[in-house]
């Protein structure tokens, strides 16, 4: 989905600002396949290369960043919700030079675990072309974290089955890589059913990332 978008941002807007009224610097970027106004090569591009291109043109936006004034390039952090949460986990995987701190929530990890009328869109059959399924998810190249990471996950997820996060979480201690790791029990991909638990959830997300990566010049 797009993202950088001229609009109200809602809740990810407020959480966002109170980010840089602390010292961060917030960015949002589309990548190739984002449903922008760049015509049908941007948007065909991305067709079986999913996790792959969107994540290098994260990470190639990034390494620009770093060289503006006024950045600190050894202190980046990434997060994202459901296919953001995919991103988050193939950026700190796949990129653990660049970032530092990454909060996955409600992620898929394994492209298998996920639903046809989505994946089949972007990837084809995985029959067909199994090696774009393992190349495009994140489980895949999980042995490169080096960095803090946060896996958020409702366990009754009716969109991105709680599934590929306990295979991630399997992966992850079989390769014996530290991580954070969030349950909700039985909300839904939303994570927002019971009392308190949308502030629960941004509360953590604060704590961790402030925590982690502290705001500030170093």
């Amino acid at each position: 989905a797009q993202t950088v978008l001229d609009h109200w941002g809602g809740s990810d807007y407020l959480w966002h600002l109170m980010l840089t009224q602390q010292g961060y610097t917030v960015i949002s970027l589309d990548n190739r396949g984002t449903p922008s106004l760049r015509g049908r090569a941007w948007r065909k591009s991305i067709y079986r290369r999913l996790g792959v291109l969107t994540s290098a043109d994260q990470a190639a936006a990034a390494r620009e960043i770093a060289t503006w004034p006024g950045v600190d390039s050894s202190r980046f952090g990434v997060w994202g919700w459901s296919g953001g949460g995919s991103t988050t986990l193939n950026l700190m995987f796949r990129y653990p030079e660049i970032y530092k701190v990454g909060m996955s929530v409600a992620p898929v990890p394994d492209m298998r675990y996920y639903d046809t009328i989505y994946q089949e869109r972007y990837m084809g059959l995985p029959q067909d072309n199994p090696d774009d399924y393992r190349l495009g998810s994140p489980i895949s190249f999980a042995e490169g974290l080096r960095g803090r990471l946060l896996v958020v996950h409702g366990t009754g997820d009716d969109n991105v089955h709680y599934k590929g996060t306990e295979a991630l979480i399997n992966r992850l201690v079989a390769l014996d890589k530290p991580f954070t790791m969030m349950a909700y029990p039985n909300r839904t991909h939303g994570i927002f059913e019971g009392p308190g638990t949308t502030r629960h959830l941004r509360e953590l997300l604060t704590r961790f990332l402030t925590d982690n990566l502290p705001a500030g010049p170093r």
